[in-house]
């Protein structure tokens, strides 16, 4: 549904922090379900850990934060004044580890929305198992100039 490119337009975020590779469906104001490639080249797996790579924890959550801000982003006229922030992070849970060859799929649902914050239930999963769940807490903020 968007590419690569289309993101980037979209979020702030880019290497080694940008963690969407492309949003797979979308229904406006609503849910998202978002693709990231998990690759051996990723910066993290150099410290985390040498010869027994695993994705930390927080990028997954971070990953699903992403999508959630291009949901809500997706649908703001003034989006290059704006930022996503982490307001708070809830039940967040880590089932299994992400490895380099993995494709995270992450898929999130508007829990609440207020006039600047979202929360978020966001679940990650590997060849269809959850691997990571949280509630995330976004607000909206102006950009610095």
């Amino acid at each position: 549904m968007l590419t690569i490119l289309e993101i980037m337009k979209l979020l702030p975020h880019r290497y080694p922090m940008l963690l969407v590779d492309r949003i797979l469906e979308m229904e406006p104001g609503k849910r998202i379900v978002g693709l990231k490639n998990v690759s051996a080249n990723e910066q993290f797996f150099q410290g985390h850990f040498p010869g027994a790579p695993v994705m930390p924890g927080v990028l997954i959550v971070e990953a699903m934060a992403q999508c959630g801000a291009v949901l809500f982003l997706a649908d703001i006229e003034d989006r290059d004044k704006k930022l996503f922030l982490f307001g708070g992070v809830d039940k967040a849970r880590f089932r299994r580890p992400v490895v380099p060859g993995d494709q995270l799929i992450m898929e999130c649902e508007l829990l609440q929305r207020r006039s600047n914050t979202i929360k978020l239930r966001g679940v990650a999963k590997v060849d269809g198992n959850v691997v990571a769940e949280a509630e995330m807490l976004s607000v909206m903020t102006e950009r610095p100039s």
